[in-house]
């Protein structure tokens, strides 16, 4: 989704719910409605629009050095921390309206997660500027995206958040 182009540019939810539906006909079954101006930002401001079964694959930040904010405004995720080797250390249950609806998270963890709820809308603040080759450190152990591997990881851990 494009950029906005002014200085001040109201939050709407049309803008939100246009992208929901973005989100349920995307490939990745995930779609970013960024509110920071262009990629060389110095802080970018996006929300993430994500339906169940769509990969992010596990990540930490450290070449970049990013810290990165995750607040829920609609739906639920199952946030994942893991250790060098893959183990998950940790996961959160992350809802909309609820005690625990955000999570912070320093550049060195590797974490991903999963949407348990259809129409999850995030907001997400980390520092830019973005450089795709740069932005993301990808544990080595994790199935690249759009690889039948990749989908299979993507169902085990759906099975851990079913085991809670």
């Amino acid at each position: 989704m494009q950029a906005p182009n002014s200085d001040v540019t109201p939050i709407l939810e049309e803008r939100i719910e246009e992208a929901i539906l973005l989100s349920r006909q995307s490939p990745r079954k995930r779609i970013i409605l960024p509110y920071h101006k262009s990629a060389s930002d110095k802080m970018h401001r996006m929300f993430n629009i994500i339906q169940p079964y769509s990969y992010i694959r596990p990540h930490t930040h450290i070449t970049a050095q990013k810290t990165e904010t995750i607040v829920l405004l609609k739906g639920a995720v199952c946030f994942f921390i893991f250790d060098e080797r893959g183990n998950v250390l940790s996961h959160h249950i992350l809802r909309a309206g609820s005690l625990s609806f955000g999570i912070d998270i320093e550049p060195h963890i590797f974490h991903s997660f999963i949407a348990i709820e259809e129409d999850t809308v995030l907001f997400e603040v980390k520092p830019g500027p973005y450089n795709k080759n740069l932005d993301k450190d990808f544990a080595i152990w994790s199935p690249e995206e759009g690889t039948v591997a990749a989908q299979e990881y993507l169902s085990s851990l759906y099975a851990l958040v079913e085991q809670v």
